[in-house]
Parts: structure tokens; C-alpha cells; sequence
């Protein structure tokens, strides 16, 4: 089983940055969680997390009490979370435009969002390179202005870690933000 720190490690800096901004004593729902890496590191710092996926079998692995698995098909034509709430969304590496609407509507006030992923001009470097899977320039930034969210942080950027790839990355407030924005994680 992973540690903590190997969560640490493996989490998107972008997450790790932000993370501390997420209120304490709600539900976090990292969304298309994969393997679970964020699922562990929001876990490591005292949330709850209910971790969404199509195949949630490598969170079930983790065996933490604080993580809640659940397989779920975020691409049907009916949102499956519909009617929950949480403290805070975090998504990376994943996009699908017909539900992201839902994201504002699932934050609790004073709820955090963490979105970091793949950004047009990544067809450059590799997959995913369907337009269909890659953000537009400032869509993160309309998608915040259109729902309301105040923004925190925003960057349309090109990385070279893990691997080379343009990503968007936003992290932005249902309300008001009531913390200072830290400059990089501590941990």
C-alpha cells in the first residue's frame, strides 16, 4: 500500500499547491480519480473523500477508511452525482464538457475547485490530441466567470513534468476565498 508521502510525491503540484485552501469537515470528490494519488493525499490531510471513477480498483487497494470508492460512468447522458454536494472538486487529466457544468453546481459554499488538464497545442506532444479532450484557450476561465466561482489561481500553460504537454489549471471559490493563497505546499 502507497504511503502518505508516496501520495505526496505522485500528486500534481497544481493539487498539492491548492489543497490546503479546501475547508475542513466537508466530503472532497476527486473526480475520475485514477489510480487515486489525490484521493490519498486529501485523505493524508484529514478529508473525507468519496473518489469517482469508471474503474475504481487500484482507491480500493489503498484501504483507506478516509476514501470512498465509487465506480461510476461519468459520460452517461444523466449525471450520476446529481444532488450531491461537497467541500470541494478535484479533477485532473480528465474533461467532459456535456456534464462540467455539474462541478459548479456540486460546491458547497466557500467549496474550492481544483482543475488542472490538458489544454489545445497538446496534440503537439502526444495524447490525448482529440479537441473533444482538450481545453480552449480561457475556457477554465469563462467556465469560472459563467458559474460565479471567484478565481484563485489560473494558468494556460505548457509543462515539461511529468512528460511535456500543454495544460490549463484553475483553482477558483464558490464565495468568497477566506485564506491566504499558498505559494507553494508545504509537507
Amino acid at each position: 500500500m502507497p504511503s502518505s508521502h508516496d501520495a505526496i510525491l505522485h500528486a500534481s503540484p497544481w493539487v498539492r499547491r491548492f489543497a490546503p485552501l479546501i475547508p475542513k469537515g466537508g466530503v472532497v470528490l476527486d473526480l475520475a480519480c485514477g489510480s487515486g494519488r489525490h484521493s490519498e493525499l486529501l485523505a493524508g490531510l484529514g478529508h473525507e473523500v468519496l473518489a469517482v471513477d469508471q474503474d475504481v480498483t487500484a482507491v480500493r487497494s489503498l484501504a483507506n477508511p478516509l476514501v470512498t470508492p465509487k465506480c461510476l460512468n461519468l459520460e452517461e447522458a444523466d449525471w450520476p452525482l446529481k444532488g450531491s454536494e461537497f467541500s470541494a472538486i478535484v479533477v485532473t487529466n480528465y474533461l467532459y464538457r456535456p456534464h462540467l457544468e455539474q462541478l459548479a453546481k456540486m460546491l458547497q459554499i466557500g467549496g474550492v475547485l481544483i482543475y488542472e488538464t490538458f489544454a489545445l497545442g497538446n496534440e503537439d506532444f502526444g495524447k490525448p490530441s482529440n479537441p473533444n479532450f482538450l481545453l480552449n484557450p480561457g475556457e477554465l476561465l469563462a467556465f469560472a466567470s459563467c458559474y460565479g466561482l471567484k478565481v484563485a489561481a489560473y494558468e494556460d500553460i505548457y509543462v515539461d513534468q511529468p512528460k511535456p504537454a500543454m495544460v490549463q489549471r484553475l483553482c477558483a471559490v464558490k464565495g468568497e476565498l477566506k485564506q491566504r493563497i499558498p505559494l507553494q505546499f508545504q509537507g
